[in-house]
């Protein structure tokens, strides 16, 4: 058949369907730092199907209870458009399909898609299997043919496909053709070393399409970096079945990143995925997988990542204020992400003025703009980064303006550490500010001398500024900026607080690390009151009067 006729029906605006198949729950458990459990992964799955996932790999029944517990959740699920696959190999060559315990243990996952895999590679038929290239057939044709006959949808998954391709091509071809006769209802190429580079990988599935009715899949990994352009390729060469997992987690280097491949078929290449409306789901989708999977996010990821859209050079958010498509191939809010302007010593005013409008700041003064430009520059210099610290930015942004944003001023701090040979003891934090006029000092203790600092400031403060009672310390980070000093290098520390639901992230930057620690707890604190609406603290002299 011509590769380029579809294999499923169009979708109602006459774009071709592709079908989704998530394999996150099973191969992606697979790559390093990936654990969830059976919870974890009908959580997943569940976030899966409201995005519009057609087919879950929920895992391998029978080789772990934690697989074996998520297929019993799940039955009790009313999945509203994914169907739950369950995954095996082909029968072992001593066992009847019927006596098969693999086999056996994916019927009884009760799931109505059945994913089986098989060898394609004669060194893996020969070698690991250790039968003849026939009676790996055999395997095959029986196995699918026992699914098939128990009403299962099944997916053959053909494994190291193209390196079998490439060493023996008549081979791998019949074992797909072993698959099709038996009734397989789709057949899935599987780039499983991930070394296939994309003009290979398309001319092989050109081939392939070419000789088959029956719908074709791609299953790529990622080790030579190619796994979403080589599904994508995949698709173009006549496959309509797609397999890969959310952010690309998986074995060694990963496998095919659903979140980039959905919007380049459905964005640029016009093939039916999803709803649009889903699709603008997809960065939130990625950040939940990262959440649920207790992983860190990759900002550089393309679509979904936080800086996909983040434009750093003043020359470049100077263009983008002007026309976005400058410098973006889409639109972020497309696939639910958004555009950022960031803040270093490669900024311009274009910068510093769209910060100012996402804040609500009227830089009205025509020097207002060039003047934080260079006190940005100047500031990254001696090591300030403000990427990560955005409430010390506005912060320096009113203050530039004219506005007082001096809610309390320090005399002077202590932090003292005893130490015994069982660790540290206590550590204790003494603070004197002034605050409206008056002295006020207060010693306290907390875990480590940054905790420490945190209490005593916010302990003078509250009698003051009672809003400060819900406002915590909740991350700290420290980074050596110029290691070549050696004891006398700079240290930049960033802070973020916590009020209720609401985060912000302040910098320090000192060669001392208590001062710096101080100057971001500071402003952290200072932009927890300035949000709230509190009042700057007066002059002394009105302090004074007000006293008198």
């Amino acid at each position: 058949m011509d590769p380029t006729d579809t294999f499923m029906p169009a979708h109602a605006d006459g774009s071709t369907l592709v079908e989704l198949f998530d394999t996150t729950l099973r191969d992606g458990t697979q790559g390093e730092h990936v654990s969830l459990t059976a919870r974890d992964k009908l959580r997943i799955a569940k976030r899966l199907d409201r995005f519009g996932i057609d087919i879950i790999e929920g895992g391998w029944p029978g080789s772990n209870p934690k697989d074996q517990e998520f297929f019993e959740l799940a039955r009790d699920v009313e999945w509203t458009q994914a169907r739950i696959c369950a995954f095996g190999s082909t029968r072992r060559a001593q066992y009847a399909p019927e006596d098969d315990p693999n086999l056996r243990a994916m019927l009884a996952a009760d799931t109505p898609v059945a994913s089986l895999f098989g060898k394609s590679w004669t060194l893996h038929v020969e070698v690991a299997l250790g039968v003849t290239r026939d009676e790996n057939l055999d395997l095959i044709r029986s196995s699918v043919a026992y699914l098939k006959a128990h009403g299962k949808h099944v997916v053959y998954d053909a494994e190291h496909f193209f390196d079998g391709y490439l060493n023996d091509r008549a081979y791998a071809l019949e074992t797909l053709a072993a698959a099709a006769e038996a009734g397989a209802d789709a057949l899935v190429l599987c780039d499983t070393n991930g070394g296939t580079l994309p003009d290979t990988l398309g001319r092989v599935v050109r081939d392939v399409a070419s000789r088959f009715e029956t719908n074709l899949g791609i299953h790529a990994h990622n080790d030579a970096g190619c796994a979403a352009a080589n599904s994508l390729v995949a698709v173009q060469a006549g496959a309509r079945h797609v397999q890969g997992t959310i952010n690309g987690i998986g074995e060694r280097c990963g496998n095919a990143d659903l979140t980039a491949i959905v919007p380049g078929l459905q964005l640029k290449l016009g093939y039916a995925c999803v709803p649009p409306d889903r699709l603008r789901e997809i960065a939130d989708l990625s950040h939940f997988v990262y959440e649920v999977a207790n992983l860190d996010p990759v900002d550089r990821a393309a679509y979904v990542g936080r800086s996909a859209f983040a434009h750093k050079g003043g020359i470049h958010v100077s263009a983008v204020m002007k026309d976005p498509a400058a410098y973006e191939h889409l639109a972020p809010e497309e696939v639910g992400n958004k555009r950022r302007v960031l803040l270093s010593d490669l900024s311009g005013r274009s910068n510093i003025r769209y910060k100012a409008e996402e804040l609500g700041l009227d830089l009205d003064k025509a020097d207002d703009a060039a003047r934080a430009v260079k006190r940005i520059k100047d500031l990254e210099h001696l090591g300030y980064e403000f990427e990560g610290a955005e409430a010390s930015f506005e912060l320096l942004l009113r203050q530039i303006q004219g506005e007082e944003t001096e809610f309390f001023s320090l005399e002077r701090l202590r932090v003292q550490s005893e130490l015994s040979d069982k660790g540290a003891d206590a550590t204790q934090a003494t603070v004197a500010l002034r605050v409206n006029g008056r002295r006020e000092l207060l010693v306290a203790e907390g875990v480590g001398p940054v905790d420490a600092l945190s209490n005593a400031l916010r302990g003078v403060l509250i009698a003051f500024y009672p809003s400060l009672v819900e406002v915590h310390l909740v991350d700290y980070k420290v980074r050596v900026v110029s290691p070549e000093d050696g004891t006398a290098a700079y240290v930049r520390v960033l802070i973020e607080h916590m009020n209720g639901n609401e985060t912000w992230n302040t910098v320090g930057v000192s060669t001392n690390i208590l001062e710096a620690s101080w100057q971001a707890i500071a402003d952290g604190i200072r932009y927890a009151l300035m949000r709230a609406g509190a009042q700057p603290i007066r002059s002394m002299k009105e302090a004074l009067v007000s006293l008198d």
